[in-house]
């Protein structure tokens, strides 16, 4: 298996991308082996899964992942940041704030050359994704940095936000209760986090399931002020039956499609 796996490492380094297909003719596996086997390299941060095969990972992003948030269900939350990426239109401004699943959201839209697109962020990583691209007008938030990704957090990062309005934004939570709502670890970021709600007309969440029922005090929101919760099929079925008898705004990603 190690031997298969490194062979698939090279491969995809030497050319940049490889299929599914094409690796189980190649290597006379089947193709839900080497399906297994990309989404193992792809949760290790050797290469990154795409619809139908892989494609290597670049210097800039291999450099993220020693944050260990960017490290921890990378498969779920490509999958929610690609469906999160549907809603984002040519000529919208956006806020991200300084969230892995963002982070991931961000990767997506750089994808996308072809959109021009006002990005707002705390986070310095995405900021240094966005900051040469041609078609993204970028604004920092001030104030001062902190967080396990650093960002800009606290009171005067709050104000700034304040002062702004956007079209869309797109967060991430600690935590997620569908009966007390979005949660924080901290003061810092719950107040970037409730100005964020109050500057965007629509406030997407991004939150994989491992966020859901997790015990932090600091309470952000009730579910029902945002516009959109984007979760994956991890979830348990007590929380999609929850969701549905309060209607709440919950998308749930099947993220094997």
């Amino acid at each position: 298996m190690l031997e298969r796996r490194e062979a698939i490492l090279r491969k995809v380094r030497e050319e940049g991308r490889v299929t599914v297909a094409e690796l189980s003719r190649e290597m006379n596996i089947s193709e839900v082996t080497i399906r297994g086997d990309i989404r193992s390299l792809d949760q290790e941060g050797l290469l990154r899964r795409v619809r139908g095969g892989a494609v290597a990972v670049d210097r800039g992003e291999a450099a993220e992942l020693p944050y260990p948030s960017l490290s921890q269900h990378v498969e779920e939350k490509r999958a929610i940041a690609e469906y999160a990426d549907s809603f984002i239109e040519d000529g919208d401004t956006i806020i991200l704030d300084d969230a892995s699943t963002t982070y991931y959201l961000a990767q997506k839209i750089c994808e996308k050359p072809y959109r021009h697109l006002n990005v707002v962020t705390n986070c310095l990583s995405i900021a240094v994704l966005f900051w040469n691209q041609p078609n993204i007008e970028l604004y920092m938030v001030g104030g001062s940095v902190g967080g396990n990704m650093p960002s800009t957090v606290g009171g005067e990062a709050a104000a700034w936000i304040e002062d702004i309005r956007v079209e869309k934004a797109f967060i991430g939570v600690h935590g997620l209760n569908l009966d007390i709502g979005l949660t924080s670890v901290a003061s810092p970021q719950m107040l970037v986090k409730k100005a964020i709600l109050k500057a965007a007309r629509e406030t997407y969440v991004l939150a994989d399931s491992s966020k859901f029922d997790n015990g932090y005090l600091s309470v952000i929101c009730p579910v029902e002020a945002v516009h959109r919760i984007i979760t994956d099929d991890g979830i348990t079925p007590e929380d999609r039956k929850k969701a549905e008898n309060k209607r709440l705004p919950l998308t749930v990603v099947d993220v094997n499609r």
